[in-house]
């Protein structure tokens, strides 16, 4: 593949990833939270259905419940636990805690799928978490937002292991629709039954649901997928860690956060343990289940 063209790709599907944090802390001015979220899902879902209707579907209940429990982790717990956490944290705190996730998969894949790391990776995680450590100010009074973005990244590493047992036996593009959807319906019933719904329509409020939906999920996963189907998929994971820049960068251009030096220093760090953890990776070894880690958005 061109070097340019993939240079160009990877800046477009990571800004994404990034941007819809702060894209997502403005669309709740208009949409409580996971009224929003429950939204760009279930129309992201609704559209990818559309699209991949000729292509075989699960074929039994317990497929379907496979792919309903994706949804519910990927996708619901995920993108619930990023919205709540937008309320009391800024949007690029946010995305750097939730992209702790290549940092865990390595973890959970030692403990529950017996693979093997290199010391690198390992010690990738230890510098990841040292990064997470400073991001949040050396101190452990957290506010309920870092408990909520802890948690999109426990989810979304828990949901990278489930794909990468499970994910062999759907089309990708299936499973991808499916458990959009299937979250994002969790999310709309959670919307109107555990918050006060809010819901103004505006043009604004309507292109932000249409842009979460459309670019920041169904154009970011197209992209991202076709990117990893082209090369290496491990080394191409390795960019992800441009995703809580382009959070971070556009939570100051779009928000005016103001972001303080613990959160530069913290997140070079969990950068840098990303960059270790996925760098490595030998296809032979199997030794970390990045390409099931494209199952997600920011």
């Amino acid at each position: 593949m061109n070097p340019i063209l993939f240079a160009i790709l990877v800046v477009v599907t990571t800004s994404l990833m990034g941007s819809s944090f702060a894209i997502g802390k403005i669309g709740l001015t208009y949409v409580s939270p996971l009224l929003l979220v429950g939204m760009r899902f279930t129309l992201a879902g609704l559209l990818m259905a559309l699209w991949v209707r000729k292509k075989p579907i699960p074929a039994t209940l317990g497929e379907w419940g496979k792919v309903g429990l994706i949804g519910f982790l990927q996708t619901a717990a995920v993108m619930g636990c990023i919205f709540l956490s937008l309320r009391t944290i800024t949007a690029g705190e946010s995305s750097i805690l939730t992209f702790m996730n290549p940092l865990l998969v390595v973890i959970w894949g030692t403990v529950f799928l017996g693979m093997r790391y290199r010391f690198s990776q390992w010690a990738g995680v230890l510098v990841g978490i040292a990064g997470v450590f400073i991001t949040l100010g050396s101190h452990l009074q957290w506010e309920t937002g870092t408990l909520f973005g802890i948690g999109s990244a426990i989810s979304w590493s828990i949901a990278t292991i489930l794909v990468k047992k499970w994910g062999i036996h759907f089309n990708v593009w299936v499973m991808t629709a499916y458990q959009m959807l299937a979250g994002g319906i969790v999310l709309l019933i959670m919307g109107v039954t555990l918050e006060v719904p809010k819901l103004i329509l505006t043009p604004t409020s309507v292109f932000i649901v249409l842009w979460l939906a459309i670019m920041a999920s169904i154009v970011q996963f197209a992209t991202w997928f076709y990117l990893l189907n082209q090369g290496d998929p491990g080394r191409t994971s390795a960019f992800l860690f441009l995703a809580p820049f382009f959070g971070v960068l556009s939570g100051w251009l779009l928000l005016d956060e103001v972001v303080q030096w613990h959160v530069y220093a913290g997140g070079l760090l969990i950068f840098a343990g990303i960059f270790l953890v996925n760098w490595t990776f030998s296809a032979k070894r199997q030794s970390q289940p990045s390409a099931a880690s494209s199952d997600r958005t920011g």
